[in-house]
């Protein structure tokens, strides 16, 4: 049986959850539980604070992992990340308050930070050449410069709405993020094998997420050149209609690309036509 532990509350719970579900992994999760095990596939599931899970994994109490990537830089413990999940994107930033001038490589010089990622920002300080004293703080980071205890934070950041009802603005992105399976190191051939199962259908959703199925009518003189602008899988489905001279075109392709191409494809002749989500994308 493969063990897996996941936030117990947090911004990546209610994600992680689903994403397992989605999955097929059936699962009870009722309030206050600390583990489970699933009932439809070999999977134990540990219930954990975010802060913690890097450790667990490293030291082998569990196998695998859903966390942020940040947590994981911030922590340094010897674990492999497996894949990214594309949820939870964040970003670790630094912000002053919004009446200061900053000037990049000069303002942060001397001054105070509070944070709760001290090694990553102390990194990212050294890189620059920056030298600050950096106060390590655990929740309600922004608070700090209004009552005097730092000149400046640096923290995650989602949409911004709270450094600016605290009066800060983000002036330095360090670093990207998002939610990421982790693996300990060396898993046996048994667990590697269930790892490499659940993978596979965790990529298969997020393949599904961002990508698209679409339907169009088209004149039969026109399928060419349409072909020609669908950047899809493979070669696309024809069917006819029952109109005469006219056929359905079916195919899957990335949403971006499709944008890009919308109007291309209409003025190839391209009608009535349809975007519908996938639920899951095998390849």
């Amino acid at each position: 049986m493969l063990r897996i532990a996941i936030q117990k509350s947090g911004r990546l719970h209610d994600d992680s959850i689903g994403l397992l579900k989605d999955a097929g992994i059936g699962f009870s999760n009722g309030y206050g539980r600390l583990r489970t095990e699933s009932y439809n596939f070999p999977l134990e599931i540990f219930f954990l604070r975010d802060d913690d899970i890097p450790e667990y994994v490293a030291d082998g109490v569990a196998d695998i992992g859903i966390v942020g990537e940040n947590i994981v830089l911030e922590k340094g413990k010897r674990v492999e990340t497996v894949s990214r999940l594309g949820f939870g994107k964040c970003r670790l930033s630094i912000a002053v308050p919004k009446n200061i001038d900053y000037l990049p490589g000069k303002t942060l010089e001397g001054s105070r930070i509070a944070t709760s990622y001290p090694n990553i920002l102390s990194k990212y300080l050294k890189e620059k050449g920056i030298q600050a004293t950096l106060h390590d703080i655990s929740g309600s980071v922004e608070i700090a410069p209004s009552i005097g205890l730092a000149d400046a934070i640096c923290d995650l950041v989602s949409s911004g709405s709270t450094l600016m009802m605290n009066g800060l603005k983000e002036v330095e992105t360090i670093l990207k993020s998002e939610a990421i399976l982790i693996a300990a190191p060396q898993l046996n051939a048994a667990k590697q094998g269930i790892l490499e199962q659940l993978n596979f259908r965790f990529d298969a959703l997020l393949r599904a997420k961002s990508h698209k199925y679409i339907l169009m009518n088209a004149p039969n003189q026109n399928i060419p050149q349409i072909i020609e602008l669908l950047p899809g899988m493979r070669s696309p489905t024809v069917l006819p209609l029952a109109e005469s001279g006219w056929s359905s075109i079916h195919t899957v392709v990335s949403e971006s690309e499709f944008w890009s191409i919308i109007e291309q494809l209409k003025a190839a002749g391209a009608e009535g036509i349809l975007v519908t989500s996938i639920e899951k994308m095998i390849l």
